[in-house]
């Protein structure tokens, strides 16, 4: 069991300022990939991703974790961010150019195979409405639920302004 915080750092806020900084992150898996026994995930949570990498020659614990995890499940994981390879560069995200080959990995829970895709634009409304605990975890529903967060936060900053009750 892990005995640090759950998280420091949220997942799409490290960048090349981050490097050699020991970190401690919690998010969803969005991706697991194996390239030639070394394995990437895609750590997602509401601030974006980060790449976590397993490699056995480099971090064997790790590894032997990784292995384990699937889509969806919720990890945290401790290590020194590391600027990525050039050629691996992901200029999609704006984690892409750093990442982190992990001392310590926590599964914290693990998740069944969910009922639809999240990046899936072409789910029905019953299924996202009936899962909507999972339609939330979807970019564009993030997107919504954050803006009106902030229209929601800005009317009621500009009545309290104003002494309304």
């Amino acid at each position: 069991m892990i005995k640090t915080k759950m998280k420091d750092h949220n997942c799409g806020e490290l960048n090349l300022s981050n490097i050699n900084e020991e970190i401690t992150l919690s998010g969803w898996v969005s991706t697991v990939r194996d390239l030639g026994g070394i394995l990437f995930i895609e750590l997602r949570d509401r601030s974006g991703f980060f790449q976590l990498v397993a490699n056995p020659q480099i971090n064997p614990d790790v590894h032997k974790v990784f292995e384990k995890v699937r889509s969806e499940y919720v990890i945290t994981v401790r290590g020194k961010v590391t600027r990525r390879p050039e050629e691996t560069y992901n200029e999609k995200y704006a984690t892409g150019q750093v990442e982190m080959y992990p001392e310590f990995v926590e599964i914290l829970s693990e998740a069944k195979t969910l009922p639809f895709v999240l990046d899936d634009e072409n789910v029905s409304e019953d299924v996202r409405l009936k899962y909507r605990y999972l339609d939330i975890r979807r970019e564009k529903m993030l997107h919504n639920l954050t803006l009106r967060h902030k229209i929601c936060q800005a009317a009621r900053n500009y009545l309290n302004n104003l002494d309304f009750f």
